[in-house]
């Protein structure tokens, strides 16, 4: 082989580099753009939301949703951990885009700064758990979501605030929700899940 053609293909090989290296780069910012702005992934790490949603469970939020139109109720949606790691929040935007690509991927263990709850009470009602049940302006609330039998702890009436949603976990008995931390902020709610992905063979809207 000539030393031309030696040094043609060496160029060959480099030019074919450089340009599977410009499409990881735009993979990854492609990625990251669309896990900012318009869907994630997230991971369910407790039962909470049992029996619909179980432990490694993954799900999709849309971030557009809520742009669109306010929390409705029975909407399943993921915020941020109240009283969250004051550190994570103050990261930079790419690098948190950037670290939950990696946990979406299995680089990373998938992070708990989020918790995902159902909206039960929409600013402006009165919620309270009383006789197993759960009224909202003083009417049943009907929860066809619920295993049959099953019965909420008694809490006292809330005012939901402006701006705010107050929501509980469909395993009324194993969960953290409003009655625990109070009514949760739009401002700190990422999106509403609309699919669960994974196990495969459980894939359904929610």
């Amino acid at each position: 082989m000539s030393a031309r053609s030696e040094g043609a293909d060496r160029w060959s090989l480099l030019g074919a580099a450089r340009e599977l290296a410009v499409l990881a780069v735009m993979a990854v910012v492609i990625a990251v753009v669309v896990k900012t702005f318009v869907a994630q992934a997230f991971y369910i790490p407790s039962g909470s939301m049992l029996p619909q949603l179980r432990i490694n469970d993954r799900v999709v939020v849309s971030k557009i949703s809520y742009r669109l139109h306010d929390p409705r109720r029975g909407d399943i949606v993921v915020f941020d951990a109240p009283g969250g790691s004051p550190a994570a929040m103050s990261d930079p935007l790419v690098e948190r885009a950037l670290r939950g690509l990696a946990q979406s991927i299995g680089i990373l263990a998938p992070s708990t700064d989020e918790y995902i709850k159902r909206v039960v009470a929409l600013p402006g009602e009165r919620v309270e758990g009383t006789g197993g049940k759960v009224f909202v302006d003083g009417r049943e609330l009907i929860e066809p979501y619920l295993p049959r039998g099953t019965t909420t702890a008694d809490f006292p009436a809330v005012l939901v605030p402006p701006r705010t949603v107050f929501v509980l976990g469909d395993n009324r008995s194993n969960s953290a929700d409003s009655r625990v931390f109070g009514p949760v902020p739009r401002s700190t709610v990422v999106g509403r899940a609309i699919v669960r992905v994974w196990p495969l063979s459980h894939t359904s809207f929610l």
